[in-house]
């Protein structure tokens, strides 16, 4: 049953506004730095390399080199060879990005930014590797402009094109698309609110897919 709930719409509007929350939450509390959306953090690297600010470039660098280790663990997780020595490896990954963010909410102020950006980063790769499906629909947790892609084109057949079934995946992606937006609103008021400890959220809503799984097995 675990699979069902991975790739259950539920399962990726909470992970959706999970993703939107964190790139809030280091945005405001870590001095404009993206964790999840690496986009953002090489266009600034690029900017801060042509103004020669090293240390800057190196602030952007981090959480991209992050991400790309996560991006490997999480296919680790995928190929199967984890399972060998640890049963429901999808569950401790999602436990293990719960325990990081505990851990970043109690980091100070003080603290480089690098020391949040990093295991946010490498949070958000290994969300985006693990879950990436609805059904036999793609979505992106970590990220807005592909799934806004994707509600325009299912828009587009579905009303334009009479298509029923893409109807349909228009409110998938319409639903993801707000809990991004949504997402980000509620971090970036948690964060000006509670500051560093604005990660705690996010660490709760995260054990909360946790008990989906548990209560999907009991069906």
């Amino acid at each position: 049953m675990a699979t069902q709930t991975s790739t259950s719409l539920r399962f990726a509007v909470i992970l959706t506004m999970v993703g939107g929350y964190l790139d809030a939450y280091t945005f405001i509390t870590r001095d404009g730095v993206f964790a999840n959306t690496q986009t953002a953090n090489v266009i600034l690297m690029g900017i801060d390399l042509a103004e020669a600010q090293w240390r800057d470039a190196l602030a952007h660098l981090y959480p991209i080199l992050a991400f790309l280790v996560g991006i490997a663990v999480a296919m680790l997780v995928k190929t199967g060879r984890i399972e060998r020595r640890l049963t429901r490896p999808l569950r401790w990954a999602t436990g293990l990005q719960a325990i990081i963010l505990v851990i970043v909410g109690f980091l100070p102020d003080s603290v480089h930014a690098a020391a949040v950006t990093v295991p946010i980063a490498f949070v958000a790769a290994l969300q985006m590797g693990l879950y990436r499906m609805i059904g036999e629909l793609t979505y992106m947790s970590i990220a807005t402009t592909g799934n806004l892609m994707r509600l325009t084109e299912a828009w587009f057949r579905g009303f334009v094109d009479h298509d029923e079934v893409a109807r349909r995946h228009t409110a998938v992606y319409g639903a993801i698309c707000a809990s991004f937006a949504g997402g980000a609103v509620f971090g970036a008021l948690v964060s000006q609110w509670v500051g560093g400890q604005a990660a705690w959220v996010p660490a709760l809503i995260l054990t909360v897919t946790l008990v989906l799984f548990y209560l999907d097995d009991q069906d």
